[in-house]
């Protein structure tokens, strides 16, 4: 039974830590409510960070989840730039890093998110060599991208999934001459597949953003500490002033790990592996946001989901489950980008391999089009590009697991409202 004299501590500062909060609070928690973050800013959505801040659209304080005095109003414990570094499970227990102290929980929730990739080659202690995936990540980029403009300078992008294409859009839009190498064919080859990955590279490069595809970076150099050049695995030579770093993140699961919790197998993204309830091997710990891997029953595998909108969904599903309510988590997958004049919003999940045929409905050409991914009559995963208010019949369609007639998919006459049922 839950009641005043409860701690639920919330381990990590984000979007996901952050809506864990204000739930336990809408649903009646009365007891103390701890949120731990080890950034010193209160807790933020990441989205703008490649997006409308990085490119000046947005101010600085539209990222943040609440304003600052939401969280003394609701009587949550803010403890910013503090780090936890073990979970004491036979205590009940987190250790503060930088003193040592120990807090006592009932319940703890995990989301610790994830964390970027490192490129492994040498060179990447030169200034100008980036990652993104923090606000003075994206604070440091802002300002360096605008310089980039004014002085006709060059970027080198590691990686075109979203977060490279997205920078890539931005630092043309400031000005900088961009390339982008990637070891797939075609970007975000690992979400869209080679049918629709083009659509992407036709846009940037209508930009003025040059492709190196099949290729890797092998060696970032320099001179001064100052970066001149990239390097790729072919033997081309990119001039470049500034690199930055967009090959994945990694969930940051050391912490479950260390304190013995399970962590799913990497072939399910890794990270900590959770019920439909998002509760951990032990019943008093859950995971949420880019952290958790959770079984979903319409595909039928574990997924890891790191966007927007699982940490919007899953840290409240986690409060709710903490507070002993029936929690089933099996929101569709969605997530939003926006390059250009192109904006896209998709749902669903459907790698390469787990289709059989890409049905499109609209003028791919004209960039106005939805897409399915389709398996033996049924739609997988759907991506809505410059085509709006659409996202709810295809997570119908997705959910209800029925068969459709692909002929009728493809015809933008027929009513989505009206297939599958």
């Amino acid at each position: 039974m839950v009641d005043a004299d409860q701690t639920f501590v919330i381990v990590g500062g984000g979007l996901a830590g952050a809506k864990a909060a204000e739930a336990l609070r809408a649903e009646g928690f009365t007891g103390r409510v701890i949120l731990i973050c080890d950034e010193r800013d209160h807790p933020y959505e990441r989205p703008p960070l490649s997006k409308g801040f990085l490119l000046g659209k947005a101010e600085r304080d539209s990222v943040f989840v609440h304003e600052p005095a939401w969280y003394a109003r609701n009587d949550v414990e803010l403890h910013l730039g503090q780090s936890v570094v073990a979970i004491d499970r036979a205590a009940k227990a987190v250790r503060f890093g930088n003193d040592g102290t120990l807090v006592h929980y009932d319940k703890l929730l995990l989301a610790t998110g994830a964390e970027p990739r490192r490129l492994d080659i040498p060179g990447t202690g030169l200034a100008g060599v980036h990652h993104l995936r923090r606000l003075a990540h994206a604070e440091r980029l802002k300002g360096t991208l605008a310089a980039l403009g004014r002085d006709n300078g060059h970027i080198v992008i590691a990686g075109a999934g979203w977060i490279g294409l997205e920078v890539a859009a931005a630092a043309r839009e400031y000005g900088a001459e961009v390339t982008v190498v990637e070891p797939e064919p075609t970007p975000l080859h690992g979400v869209l597949g080679p049918e629709l990955g083009n659509v992407f590279a036709e846009l940037h490069a209508e930009h003025g953003v040059r492709f190196h595809f099949g290729a890797r970076l092998t060696e970032i150099t320099g001179r001064d500490g100052m970066v001149l050049a990239a390097r790729t695995d072919d033997g081309e030579e990119h001039p470049a002033h500034v690199v930055l770093a967009a090959i994945g993140a990694a969930p940051r699961a050391g912490l479950a790990e260390a304190a013995g919790l399970e962590i799913a197998d990497r072939a399910h993204g890794g990270g900590i592996a959770v019920d439909e309830r998002l509760r951990t091997s032990d019943p008093d710990i859950f995971a949420a946001g880019d952290v958790a891997a959770f079984p979903h029953p319409l595909f039928g595998t574990r997924l890891r989901v790191e966007h927007w909108a699982n940490a919007l969904n899953g840290g409240p599903a986690a409060a709710r489950a903490m507070l002993g309510r029936d929690v089933t988590y099996d929101r569709v997958p969605y997530f939003f980008s926006d390059q250009y004049d192109l904006g896209m919003e998709y749902s669903g999940w459907a790698p390469p391999g787990s289709y059989d045929q890409v049905v499109i409905r609209g003028d791919a050409g004209k960039r106005e089009f939805i897409a399915f991914w389709v398996k033996e009559g049924r739609v997988l995963a759907g991506m809505n590009v410059n085509v709006w208010d659409v996202t709810e019949p295809i997570q119908r369609l997705i959910r209800s697991a029925a068969p459709v007639d692909t002929d009728a998919l493809a015809d933008p006459h027929v009513p989505l409202d009206g297939l599958g049922v």
